[in-house]
């Protein structure tokens, strides 16, 4: 039987898992924000794609929502957030299960639709949709389960 050592939800060591998460997505969310503004008619900061130009909103759709996913996912793991404030949690779980959602299914919907060099589908269509079915998959389980109150399987 494990045991969970209690970490004092002010402490400095709430705040790893929470903060690497943010770290990981910062590159992301910027190249993200650089397309949206480049596929709203600002300027060309990226490389061109005529493949997002001529199917613009499920890339809109794919980047808002990851960029959601990713913030507000991060936020759920302070411990502070978590146990005083859990009509907070409770709200931001759903946002974060629809956003996953919407990352999810966009992913697949621009795998399957967006046509790419055969080399490159080759190699990575079957990877995205491992980890888009599995992304769907984790997220239906994980709200289930905290609808029928199962919190420890909720936590896994």
């Amino acid at each position: 039987m494990s045991t969970r050592t209690a970490t004092p939800a002010g402490s400095k060591r709430s705040w790893p898992v929470p903060a690497s998460l943010l770290a990981l997505v910062v590159v992301p969310v910027i190249a993200g924000v650089l397309r949206l503004v480049q596929l709203s008619g600002g300027p060309a900061t990226m490389p061109a794609n005529p493949r997002f130009d001529a199917s613009p909103v499920p890339v809109v759709v794919h980047i808002v929502s990851a960029v959601v996913f990713a913030v507000v996912r991060a936020f759920q793991f302070v411990p502070r957030l978590r146990r005083r404030r859990r009509a907070w949690h409770r709200r931001a779980g759903r946002v974060v299960v629809a956003a996953g959602l919407a990352v999810a299914l966009s992913a697949l919907w621009l795998n399957q639709f967006f046509p790419r060099a055969q080399a490159t589908r080759d190699i990575v269509y079957p990877f995205r949709l491992v980890f888009g079915v599995a992304l769907v998959v984790t997220l239906v389980l994980g709200f289930r389960a905290v609808r029928r109150r199962d919190f420890a399987r909720h936590r896994v």
